[in-house]
This record gives C-alpha cells, sequence and structure tokens, in this order.
C-alpha cells in the first residue's frame, strides 16, 4: 500500500528523473517561463526554489552547490547575477503554475510554470489593486473625519457665541454707570438753579420795601 507517500516517480528511474529535472530548471532559469505537464511542474517546482533560496548567499559554496543540481555554468552564472537579485526581498514562492487545460490525445493536464518576479504583466496588477486599496481607505478615514469634523466645527460656532454674549453684557455693564452719572451730575445743576431762583426773588422783595 502507498499511504502517506506523496512522492510523484514521474514513470521514471531515479538518474532519468534527475536529469530530467536538472534540464527543466536550465530551462526555466534561461527563459523565465516554459510549458509542460502539471505533475512535472509541480515536481519541478520542489526541485528548484531550494536552488533559488541558495543564490541569494553569493559565495562559492554556494556556487558549487548550484552546479551540483543544474550541471550547466550557463545557467549558474544567470542565477546568481539576474535572478538572485530579483527574488532578494521575497520570501519563497519564486514560482507560479499556470493552468492552461488538458492536451489532445492523452488529456493530461498542461501548465506553464514561471518565476514570479519576471512576469512584468503580473507584477503591474498587483501594483494597481494595491493603490486602489489605499484608495479605498483613505476614502473611508476621511468618511469617518467627516462627522468628527462637523462636530468640531459646531462646538467652536457655539463657544463663539457664548464670548459674543459674555463681551455684549460686559458693555452693557460698562455702559450703566455714565448713564447714573449723567442723571447725578444733571441734580446738582437743578438743585443749584432753584437755590439761585430763590435768591433772586428775596432781592426783588427787598428792593419793593
Amino acid at each position: 500500500m502507498r499511504h502517506r507517500k506523496k512522492f510523484n516517480h514521474l514513470g521514471r528511474t531515479t538518474s532519468h528523473r534527475k536529469a530530467m529535472l536538472s534540464n527543466m530548471a536550465v530551462s526555466l532559469i534561461k527563459h523565465k517561463r516554459i510549458h509542460t505537464t502539471l505533475a512535472k511542474a509541480k515536481a519541478l517546482k520542489v526541485f528548484i526554489e531550494p536552488i533559488i533560496t541558495k543564490s541569494k548567499n553569493d559565495t562559492t559554496h554556494s556556487r558549487r552547490t548550484a552546479f551540483s543540481y543544474l550541471k550547466d555554468k550557463e545557467a549558474v552564472a544567470i542565477l546568481f547575477r539576474e535572478v538572485s537579485e530579483k527574488v532578494a526581498q521575497r520570501p519563497g514562492g519564486y514560482t507560479r503554475i499556470l493552468k492552461t487545460g488538458n492536451r489532445i490525445g492523452d488529456n493530461a493536464e498542461m501548465c506553464f510554470i514561471e518565476l514570479v518576479d519576471f512576469n512584468e504583466n503580473m507584477l503591474e496588477s498587483t501594483s494597481t489593486k494595491k493603490s486602489s486599496r489605499r484608495r479605498r481607505s483613505s476614502s473611508k478615514k476621511k468618511a469617518e473625519a467627516a462627522p468628527a469634523a462637523d462636530v468640531k466645527a459646531k462646538a467652536e460656532v457655539k463657544e463663539e457665541v457664548k464670548d459674543d454674549v459674555v463681551v455684549e453684557e460686559k458693555e452693557v455693564a460698562a455702559a450703566e454707570p455714565e448713564v447714573k452719572s449723567e442723571e447725578e451730575v444733571k441734580e446738582p445743576e437743578a438743585q443749584a438753579d432753584g437755590t439761585s431762583e430763590d435768591a433772586s426773588e428775596n432781592e426783588e422783595e427787598k428792593k419793593e420795601e
């Protein structure tokens, strides 16, 4: 029984399988995309991704380790010169499998396997999606901030109205003593006029006598 045995031999001997995966890895590094069956693509993904991770550390030991798997000097040079720079910031997941349907004849599942960082069309689409998400989040923040701004504006208006009322009350209070002082000034003048009239009448009575 084959319980828990997920390793796919691909119908080949060990030496044949290793040679085939090595050739496919070299083709993928050179051309950045190849067309193959889904089973072979899944096996190639497991085979090549550890080699790409090894290429991030550009040392003699890493180059010799990669060469022991690839058996191609040109592929090793491209791997350490071009591919390692592109995938430097990516923590794994360097390849992508795109299914293309079934093959005519044996009805085998076919697909493209490609290096993620070398597909410019997919990179552009992801960048536009990110920008749209940022716009949505900013619009939500603006919508949330608008009611708060309205509340602040209303509070400021109320404070201004209160300040105006207080200023008016102070002006009225300051004006009342001035009115009172004018009335007080008028009362002594009236008393002085009355006394002067009385004095003039007394003088006239004395003259008559």
